[in-house]
């Protein structure tokens, strides 16, 4: 018998889901029939692969109503807001099928007498995209549709944590009538996985996950030569200036810490304020989380959901009660939140303040909901602060200064500046994290790169 996997759901710890693992020779027929099939998906043209993936898309989104509680089953994410997920999928896939024909429109450099002259974007092959299970369509539509669209075939490899949105994707592809072997999913062990990125069929590979996952992708892909794109995560601050609208700052921060139950990427992780505002920022942002109700994700009314399991929980805890040992002081009793119990995924929203750069919950990845809040003298000081990581996916700063905040976000080592918003992808800005937080980028015309390769055409005309 073939080995399996199962998917233990936050929710209440039963098995929701339980699939074979592929074998070797699956794994090999999968990258064959990929191969034979991207040929002429390549061939055909955009327009032609644009309109079956848009019908696609629509078999996608009719399905949202039963798609919305297998996310909450999956991954824990609270039944009100998973319909999110699939608003968001369709926004980026919209939108990447909407700009395609200009950004892989050929490069044509200017006139030269007796010649044309272009460089064509044309697929790279085989794509292995890897996801996480966070954000579980989210994430991998970023380079699935986009992928395809460029002409490339996709086998995508998901999450064990949510592995029926890769299968949920391959029957919008199917009811859409994309040609066999152009879309596959594999559920593989991180052994197998390894080797599916090493094996050199493999043109390019798209991965979200974490920094150890992401050197264990470079080190995969280096033996057969593919290209990668890497999104490893963020420790994602932000700034508070004494000019802030303050409702909104705090309105906005508290969501972008603790929707999802913190497990965002570029969710809000510290926070420095201005020093005339910090005693009343900190008392919003402890009212307002106050509010939250944690509990069963399929209960509407909950707005905290659990973390994905509860060694997740465990490792917040531990960061929290480190912090603590060091000097903090946790604003949030763990008591105000019934459901919130050791052992259990079901974890209390945190805001800690009397925080600096020696704790490791200011400098290290926090995936669940906790907060550091630190009062800063200068926008000198909050900007070497906001750059005092090992991460650099996004940045907040809340300001009433457009010009000085443009300014201040010159200075950031990040992928993406805010101004008065966080924790939100704009399909047509360029996704793309420094330092730990990866490389290369997805979405927007800048996306299309790193999914096709240029071919430059020189052709001198008969004379």
């Amino acid at each position: 018998m073939a080995d399996t996997f199962k998917t233990i759901s936050p929710v209440d710890g039963s098995v929701y889901v339980e699939r074979p693992l592929e074998s070797s020779a699956g794994i090999n027929r999968a990258l064959d029939a990929a191969v034979r099939a991207q040929a002429g998906w390549g061939a055909l043209p955009l327009a032609t692969r644009c309109g079956l993936l848009s019908r696609a898309v629509d078999e996608f989104v009719a399905r949202s109503a039963e798609l919305a509680p297998e996310i909450s089953w999956q991954m824990g994410r609270p039944i009100r807001h998973a319909p999110g997920e699939i608003r968001g999928f369709e926004e980026r896939a919209r939108y990447m099928l909407g700009v395609a024909a200009s950004a892989l429109a050929p490069v044509r450099p200017d006139d030269k007498p007796g010649f044309t002259r272009m460089i064509k974007r044309v697929p790279l092959g085989v794509v292995a995209v890897i996801a996480p299970w966070n954000f579980p369509y989210l994430t991998s539509v970023n380079a699935v549709l986009p992928a395809l669209i460029a002409g490339n075939a996709v086998v995508l490899k998901h999450s064990h944590q949510t592995p029926l949105c890769a299968e949920r994707f391959a029957e919008a592809f199917a009811s859409a009538g994309l040609p066999a072997g152009i879309f596959q999913f594999l559920h593989l062990s991180h052994a197998d996985a390894a080797k599916l990125m090493a094996d050199s069929r493999v043109a390019n590979v798209c991965f979200t996950g974490s920094v150890a996952g992401g050197r264990a992708v470079v080190a995969s892909t280096a033996a057969g030569f593919a290209t990668a794109g890497l999104e490893l995560g963020g420790k994602d601050p932000a700034y508070v200036r004494a000019d802030a609208n303050l409702v909104h700052a705090i309105e906005t921060l508290t969501d972008g810490a603790f929707f999802n139950a913190g497990q965002s990427c570029c969710g809000i992780k510290r926070i420095y304020v201005a020093a005339p505002r910090f005693d009343e920022f900190v008392a919003g942002v402890v009212d307002l989380t106050k509010q939250y109700r944690l509990g069963s994700p399929l209960d509407p009314e909950t707005t905290l959901g659990p973390v994905v399991r509860t060694a997740a929980a465990d490792f917040v805890r531990q960061q929290v009660a480190d912090a603590v040992q060091r000097g903090a002081r946790q604003l949030i009793g763990e008591s105000a939140f019934a459901a919130s119990r050791a052992g259990t995924p079901y974890l209390a929203p945190q805001v800690l303040v009397g925080v600096n750069h020696s704790m490791p919950i200011m400098r290290e990845e926090t995936f669940g909901p906790a907060v550091g809040i630190m009062k800063v003298g200068s926008d000198e000081e909050a900007v070497r602060l906001m750059n005092d990581s090992d991460y650099g996916l996004t940045a907040a700063i809340f300001s009433a200064d457009a010009a000085r905040a443009e300014a201040l976000g010159d200075a950031l080592e990040t992928g993406t500046v805010f101004l008065n918003r966080c924790d939100y992808l704009d399909p047509a800005l360029a996704w793309t994290g420094v330092k730990n937080s990866g490389r290369g980028c997805t979405l927007s015309r800048v996306g299309f790169e790193q999914l096709t390769r240029p071919k430059s055409y020189h052709l001198r005309l008969a004379t």
